[in-house]
């Protein structure tokens, strides 16, 4: 499958990005410093590779398992504003990262999920996450910290998800 326009211009956006460092560190140290940068890149690369293989085969099974038409009730245009709260729920209580995250919700908007239901899923994970909340915050932070940070970030993801899903119709995304 040939990735979509989006895609190419994300590509070539990288890809200038990598050319422009790569003469940096060419006029600073020579190949060598090329060669660091390229090994550090591999390093991070193979790091992540276990995250990525999982997040994407986790994807792979949810697109072969959950049917269209669950994900369309459920999280489609016509779901209103219960899909922008299943959105927000599933956000907040999903653990992982985004080599999980994303790959699913590829596969959820390609099974007819609208994108207010997506953009709430995304800010309730990164805003109002459970996992991160009782594992890190609660503990690093104290429960006044946590709890004040936690409630005034628990209306954004629904806001986030009706106007992400507003600006997308208005601007005839579609």
């Amino acid at each position: 499958m040939l990735p979509s326009g989006s895609m190419w211009r994300s590509w070539v956006i990288v890809g200038m990005l990598v050319l422009g460092c790569a003469v940096m560190a060419w006029r600073v140290g020579g190949p060598q410093r090329v060669g660091q940068a390229l090994a550090s890149g591999a390093g991070l690369f193979v790091g992540v590779l276990p995250n990525l293989l999982l997040g994407f085969a986790l994807a792979g099974f949810l697109h072969v398992l959950l049917p269209a038409e669950l994900i369309s009730r459920w999280m489609g245009e016509g779901s209103g504003a219960r899909g922008v709260w299943v959105g927000t729920v599933a956000g907040m209580l999903t653990p992982g990262g985004p080599f999980t995250h994303f790959p699913i919700l590829a596969s959820f908007l390609s099974k007819g999920a609208a994108v207010g239901p997506v953009c709430a899923y995304i800010a309730a994970w990164a805003l109002i996450g459970l996992n991160r909340f009782f594992v890190w915050e609660l503990p690093i932070l104290g429960p006044n910290v946590a709890l004040v940070r936690f409630a005034a970030s628990m209306g954004l993801p629904p806001l986030v998800g009706w106007l992400g899903g507003w600006l997308y119709r208005t601007l005839h995304l579609t």
